[in-house]
């Protein structure tokens, strides 16, 4: 045979930033994208905002001053008014409002913010590790890290803020009458208002970003690990993620693609050999932080269905979370492809997750009461008057049906694995997925504000367990030198240095495990304990070994969580195909 096609070829590769340079990808972006959908993206998503943005000013000032005269006589009544109008928007309104003003708030950070002051922070990070000893102390690169922090923030607070002085000739602020009739006279000014808002934001958010990450607690390399009596009670942890099963036997994986191992085999051997340890040193859990698909396809979901239905000791044990490639990835044969806001592409994604996490763990994990603060029922209790609602969206697919299925989302996040005892070992399960229409982008991480309030509910809630807090990307950035800039694209939580700070008064009682960068780290913060899994799927092919985690996690005497050694699992390669005549 003179092409074998299970082997693939160098289409496979097209999207794979294992064989192509991010810049050759995004190259063949341009030639890819559909021209009058981004523009209407981008009018959706940033154009008319924008223009709202800087157009308010100009239109409030100018209807005020209209109406100045005739609101003293009204004011009696238009305050009762008002006052009833705030009470039912504040009764009924404000979670979901706040939802909105988050989402909104952060989407303008993860695409304007956050990979400006990233690249500058990585930028100088790769200069100044070039000058840097392979023997400098720990010390010493913790301070570099914390010095190109604030010296990226300070950097794009300058460009910035220079950008704003250039375009504040062009702005109005106050609006009259007259333009109330001609409101095409506002445009000019409008936009240099909104260039000036957003460039003033991006000039204080970079600088407050730079700060943020230079005062605290600098991620380092975890010095060794625990010792406990023998007496200690222990949890036998095993932590997999980034199995990006496809859906087909031969399939390459969108990352990886020719440079990982094809089809599912290496998945069923990690789980066959799982099975074999369980049968011999019982474990207590199975944690998989996201990614279980490569695309989020319903082809791929049933793969990963089935794999684990094979070993059902395993599944009992297991817990799920989402990843960006679950929920995020547009299309997996088209990184310039993009869905409009409107698109039930992404809502069919989180409900086939959805779906999934019912059946592994449905009747396991409990979601909050956010009322009292309290955990309330299991996940499929909680489903339950939602499944007609979901199935019928799932079958048509229409925008009309998905009305309410993005709260129903929203709502299932964070899941709670609750300790058997009060002392005991908890889980909680985050969603740590940004919001993104564009394949390219689906990366960035941020958990919502609403649901880090509700971890550290469930914190306080039981003051004597232990827990795991599972996610599927990593809260910083690792503190390792990198041989190339493309290896420092960053795509840790937007919003993780809060995160990292908020968990530091619990850190002696939990560790952080998450997957999302496929390689293998166990570091700290501060107190708080940050475990990466590596990919037994994605960083080597067919005839290279691969590797998983099982993590023993014990009660330290002092009340908090002991770390002990892991234990590395090594997977084989598998006899290479032949064929025979």
């Amino acid at each position: 045979m003179i092409i074998d096609p299970r082997a693939g070829d160098a289409e496979d590769d097209l999207s794979s930033t294992k064989k192509r340079s991010l810049l050759a990808i995004a190259g063949s972006l341009l030639g890819e994208i559909n021209l009058p959908k981004l523009a209407l993206a981008w009018i959706i998503l940033a154009g008319l905002p924008g223009l709202l943005l800087g157009l308010a000013p100009l239109v409030v000032s100018a209807w005020f001053l209209s109406v100045s005269d005739r609101v003293t006589a009204l004011a009696s009544i238009g305050s009762l008014l008002l006052l009833a109008l705030v009470a039912v928007l504040g009764w009924y309104g404000v979670r979901p409002l706040f939802r909105a003003a988050e989402r909104s708030f952060w989407s303008l950070n993860s695409l304007v913010v956050q990979p400006g002051y990233a690249l500058c922070r990585e930028g100088l990070r790769h200069l100044a590790e070039r000058f840097l000893s392979a023997e400098a102390s720990e010390d010493r690169r913790a301070g570099l890290r914390a010095a190109t922090a604030f010296g990226a923030g300070l950097g794009a607070f300058a460009l910035a803020a220079g950008l704003a002085a250039l375009v504040w000739p062009a702005t109005r602020w106050s609006g009259e009458f007259a333009d109330l009739a001609q409101p095409l006279r506002l445009v000019v000014p409008a936009f240099a208002n909104t260039v000036v808002l957003m460039a003033g934001y991006f000039a204080l958010a970079s600088l407050a970003w730079g700060v943020a990450d230079a005062s605290m607690d600098q991620p380092r390399d975890l010095a060794g690990f625990d010792e406990v009596p023998p007496s200690a009670a222990r949890w036998r942890v095993a932590h997999l993620s980034d199995i990006h099963v496809v859906g087909e036997r031969h399939g390459f994986r969108i990352e990886s693609g020719r440079a990982g191992p094809r089809g599912n085999e290496r998945l069923a051997e990690v789980l066959d050999r799982l099975a074999e340890i369980h049968a011999s040193e019982p474990l207590d859990l199975v944690l998989i932080t996201g990614d279980m698909t490569d695309a989020g396809r319903s082809a791929e979901w049933g793969e990963f269905l089935d794999a684990m239905a094979g070993h059902p000791e395993l599944a009992r044990r297991s817990l799920i979370l989402p990843g960006n490639h679950d929920v995020n990835i547009v299309d997996r044969a088209n990184p310039a492809r993009l869905e409009l806001p409107t698109s039930p592409g992404k809502r069919l994604r989180q409900m086939r997750t959805l779906s999934a996490m019912a059946a592994i763990q449905g009747e396991r994990v409990h979601l909050l009461d956010r009322k009292r603060t309290q955990l309330g029922g299991t996940l499929s209790e909680t489903l339950e008057p939602h499944r007609p609602a979901i199935a019928r969206f799932a079958d048509a697919g229409t925008l009309r049906l998905s009305a309410g299925l993005a709260q129903v989302w929203a709502d299932i996040f964070p899941m709670v694995l609750p300790p058997k005892q009060e002392d005991g070992l908890g889980v909680v399960l985050l969603n740590s997925n940004a919001e993104t229409h564009f394949s390219f982008t689906n990366a960035l991480g941020l958990v919502a504000e609403e649901d880090m309030q509700a971890m550290l509910a469930i914190l306080r809630r039981f003051p004597r367990a232990r827990w795991i807090i599972g996610l599927h990307h990593h809260p910083v950035e690792y503190p390792r030198r990198a041989k190339a800039f493309s290896e420092r694209i960053g795509t840790a939580l937007i919003n993780g240095s809060r995160f990292v700070r908020q968990l530091k008064p619990f850190g002696h009682r939990l560790v952080a495990m998450h997957g999302h960068r496929h390689i293998d780290w166990i570091g700290r913060c501060g107190p708080l304990r940050i475990v990466s899994a590596p990919s037994p799927v994605m960083e080597a092919t067919d005839d290279q070994p691969t590797s998983f985690y099982i993590h023993t996690l014990a009660a330290a005497p002092d009340g908090g969580l002991a770390l002990l050694a892991p234990q590395r699992i090594d997977i084989a390669p598998r006899p290479a195909t032949t064929l025979t005549s």
